[in-house]
């Protein structure tokens, strides 16, 4: 393996060293060697992320019970926090997504989101869920991780909402990619979503419209709040109904979505 080019095969055939200065008050050799220095290592500095990002993965274990026990879900956080596009690329090239297992996950949310339905920042939201090929799974994967460390899926939402990260479940024949957002009574949010991933995905890598499907973290029948969140949410559709009962136009913009199982 070569070894890492030194710093002196950068600047090779810049002038000597020298304090003088022009006449005419121009950077002197030595002023014009340092500024050379100092471009080069500024192209060699971290490009930073807008927003920083955590990497979790998730072990899911049925547990086989006749009583109907609930899913458990073993969340554990991987590596340092994620705060340039080097750390992203660290991860991602040391991460092989044909590694992951069947029905485990990987996950990149933004820092302070956790990809929990019933975290009192996700409780109101919802995910789109495109089921691809798990020949094309890794590809899909990394580009649509690119979109939110690029700020490409925030832009498409509507400017009220937030995105909250996307993941990767690995099912027998097929890979789900899922975008989580923060507000899913934000229709100009949902269409902007699948609208960005069909526009920036390549034709060969575009899911087909019947593999996806969106849906709200509360129609999850597995979605299991604790007491004093669920009485928020309750709150919230008795206000609702209030308002469709009373003729209110407001289920006008209730989101005409797909909605399937995707577990």
């Amino acid at each position: 393996m070569s070894s890492r080019p030194q710093l002196s095969a950068f600047t090779r055939g810049l002038s000597g060293l020298s304090q003088s200065q022009s006449a005419d008050g121009a950077n002197s050799p030595a002023e014009q060697r340092d500024d050379a220095k100092r471009n080069f290592l500024k192209t060699m500095r971290p490009l930073p992320t807008q927003h920083y990002w955590n990497v979790y993965f998730d072990r899911q274990n049925k547990e086989a019970a006749a009583d109907g026990q609930e899913y458990n879900a073993e969340l554990e956080q991987l590596g340092s926090q994620i705060e340039s596009v080097q750390d992203f690329w660290r991860y991602n090239n040391n991460t092989p997504v044909d590694m992951i297992k069947m029905r485990e996950s990987i996950y990149l949310f933004k820092s302070g989101f956790r990809p929990v339905w019933e975290d009192r920042r996700n409780l109101n939201g919802g995910s789109w869920t495109f089921r691809v090929p798990k020949a094309s799974g890794p590809d899909v994967w990394t580009r649509v991780q690119l979109l939110a460390i690029g700020e490409v899926l925030e832009a498409a939402l509507d400017k009220d909402d937030q995105l909250c990260g996307v993941g990767l479940s690995v099912r027998f024949n097929s890979h789900l990619i899922s975008i989580w957002h923060r507000d899913s009574s934000k229709k100009n949010s949902i269409d902007g979503i699948f609208a960005c991933v069909m526009e920036q995905l390549p034709e060969e890598l575009t899911p087909k419209e019947d593999g996806c499907f969106y849906k709200k973290h509360a129609d999850h029948p597995g979605f299991n709040p604790p007491p004093e969140l669920r009485a928020v949410l309750d709150s919230q559709r008795r206000a609702a109904e209030q308002r469709a009962a009373g003729g209110d136009d407001a289920d006008e913009n209730v989101p005409e979505v797909k909605v399937d199982s995707t577990q």
